[in-house]
C-alpha cells in the first residue's frame, strides 16, 4: 500500500492501531478494483475479474467459506469484525465496472456520481471502521471523497490522456472548445486550463462544505477525512501552475504531505 496508493497509506497511520490493519486492506482492495482496467486487454475480461471481486464479497457477508488472497482474508475479517455495509461495495465494484467504457461522462454531475461512487462510498467504509456512524459524519465523508476523487483526476489526467481516456465531461469540453488531439498531445491549451479550472472549483465546493461542518464531528473520524488536506493541497497546486495539468512540476509528489497531515491531526482540522 505504500507504494501503490501513497495518500491513503498515509492517512491510515494516523488511525487506532486496532483499526489500521482493516483501514489498509479496505484500501488494498480499492487499489485491485481500480486498477482492473488497466491490467486486461478485452472489457469482458474486466467484469470476469469484477465479478470474482463480488463473489468474494458475497462470501464475507454471507458467511460462506473466504478465498485465500491476500486481500480478501483481512477485507472479509474486517467486514465481519466492523459490521461494514454491503451496498457501498456493491457501488463502488459497479462504478468500476463503467470503467472499462471509454465515453467521457456526459454532464458535471454526472461525473460527481462517479466520484461518489468510487471515492465517497470508500470514505464511508472507513468512517465505518473508524466507529464513526453518524449523519454529520456521512455528511462530510460524502463532500470529502468527491473532492478527493475530483482532485485525483485532475492529478491523473496526463496518465489518462496518454491511455486515450478523458474525464472531462462532454458539457464542459463543449463549453470550453477542448479538442480531443490537443488532450491526447498533453497540450496546456487555453480550453484545457478552463476546463481544469471548472473541475478544480467543483473540488473546492465540495472541501468547503465538508469543512462547514467540521466541528460537528469526532475526532474518531479524522483519518477517513485526511483526503481532504491531499486534494486542497493538491487544487492549490494546480490553481499555482495556472490549472494547466499537464504542467511537469505536478508530475512531482508532495514531499511535505506527511508533515501536513500530522498537523491537521493535531489541531483535528482537515
Amino acid at each position: 500500500m505504500r507504494r501503490h496508493d501513497r495518500d491513503r497509506f498515509q492517512t491510515a497511520l494516523f488511525a487506532p492501531a486496532a483499526r489500521r490493519e482493516a483501514l489498509l486492506a479496505l484500501y488494498a482492495f480499492n487499489y485491485e478494483i481500480a486498477r482492473v482496467r488497466e491490467t486486461v486487454t478485452q472489457p469482458v475480461l474486466g467484469r470476469i475479474r469484477l465479478e470474482w471481486w463480488r463473489e468474494s464479497i458475497t462470501a464475507a457477508f454471507e458467511g460462506a467459506p473466504i478465498r485465500r488472497h491476500t486481500v480478501v482474508e483481512p477485507l472479509s475479517a474486517a467486514i465481519v469484525e466492523f459490521a461494514l455495509t454491503r451496498a457501498h461495495f456493491d457501488r463502488i465494484i459497479d462504478a468500476r465496472e463503467a470503467d472499462l467504457e471509454d465515453e467521457p461522462p456526459a454532464t458535471l454531475d454526472a461525473l460527481d456520481s462517479y466520484a461518489e461512487a468510487t471515492s465517497a462510498r470508500l470514505v464511508h467504509l472507513a468512517l465505518e471502521i473508524l466507529g464513526a456512524r453518524d449523519p454529520a459524519v456521512g455528511e462530510a465523508g460524502h463532500h470529502v471523497g468527491i473532492a478527493y476523487a475530483l482532485a485525483g483526476l485532475l492529478r491523473a489526467m496526463p496518465f489518462h490522456a496518454r491511455a486515450g481516456r478523458r474525464f472531462i465531461p462532454a458539457e464542459i469540453a463543449a463549453r470550453t472548445g477542448l479538442g480531443d488531439e490537443d488532450y491526447r498531445s498533453l497540450r496546456g491549451t487555453p480550453a484545457l486550463r478552463a476546463a481544469s479550472a471548472e473541475l478544480a472549483a467543483a473540488a473546492f465546493r465540495h472541501v468547503d462544505r465538508a469543512g462547514a461542518v467540521r466541528r460537528k464531528l469526532p475526532r474518531s473520524a479524522l483519518p477517513a477525512l485526511l483526503p481532504a488536506r491531499i486534494a486542497r493541497h493538491a487544487l492549490i497546486r494546480l490553481k499555482r501552475a495556472g490549472y494547466d495539468p499537464f504542467d511537469p512540476h505536478l508530475a512531482s509528489p508532495d514531499p511535505l504531505q506527511g508533515w501536513r497531515l500530522a498537523t491537521a491531526v493535531l489541531f483535528n482540522r482537515f
